[in-house]
């Protein structure tokens, strides 16, 4: 069982000083690293998750790191963020100015759909095209009510996406697969900033399934077609 955000801080940042909390942020960055990795692997799933699992972890991890930002400025240090922490900031800034948002996945032999989420103004409207033809779709929240653009960007928010990498392949793992699925998301922006990309083959970020979820893509309908 992971511990609460103010036991971490007692536990292991209190009356620590810059140089100790550096080495403890490091550590966490190091941890979160290594937690996705485990959770991108192919095999991922195949056996018995412990509790906690991963996914869990993640998340604590990534509220441990942040308290211990916090903790290094009150011990008279200062943070500065590597380049990708800057990306992932600017990718979080931008989120509300999210315009157009498209997800492409399938395969060789079954055809490609294409999701696409467009929140231009207030309304947000989903759209689906497989091969040359195209269909409005519609998504629903838990509670059975047509999904919101204010709902949708917190789901992406809740994502992470400045923290994926910009391409996944399983050559990372040493694996080679031919053919396979795979995907590309672009967003888009009303306020001038450049598209965003992000694709793999046959490989995914952590958390992709929640990424579908919001489509309302369920396991293998983008074959169903």
């Amino acid at each position: 069982m992971m511990i609460s955000l103010e036991s971490y801080y007692e536990e292991n940042l209190k009356e620590k000083d810059a140089k100790q909390i550096m080495a403890i942020i490091r550590g966490l960055k190091n941890e979160m690293g290594h937690l996705k990795n485990i959770m991108e692997h192919p095999d991922y799933g195949t056996e018995l998750i412990m509790c906690p699992s991963e996914a869990v972890r993640l998340s604590c991890t990534r509220e441990y790191l942040e308290r211990a930002k916090q903790a290094l400025v009150e011990a008279g240090g200062t943070y500065t963020p590597s380049q990708a922490e800057l990306r992932a900031l600017d990718f979080t800034d931008n989120i509300n100015h999210i315009s157009r948002f498209t997800l492409y996945i399938g395969g060789y032999f079954g055809g490609y759909n294409t999701y696409v989420a467009n929140l231009s103004g207030n309304e947000l409207k989903f759209e689906l095209q497989h091969w040359e033809i195209s269909k409005p779709m519609e998504i629903f929240d838990e509670d059975g009510e047509p999904l919101t653009k204010k709902i949708f960007l917190k789901g992406i928010q809740k994502l992470h996406m400045g923290e994926w990498m910009r391409n996944y392949s399983l050559k990372r793992f040493g694996y080679m697969v031919l053919d396979g699925t795979q995907w590309e998301v672009e967003i888009e922006y009303d306020n001038g900033h450049r598209n965003v990309r992000f694709n793999g083959d046959n490989a995914y970020p952590y958390n992709f399934n929640d990424l579908k979820v919001l489509f309302g893509i369920k396991e293998d309908s983008e074959d169903e077609e």
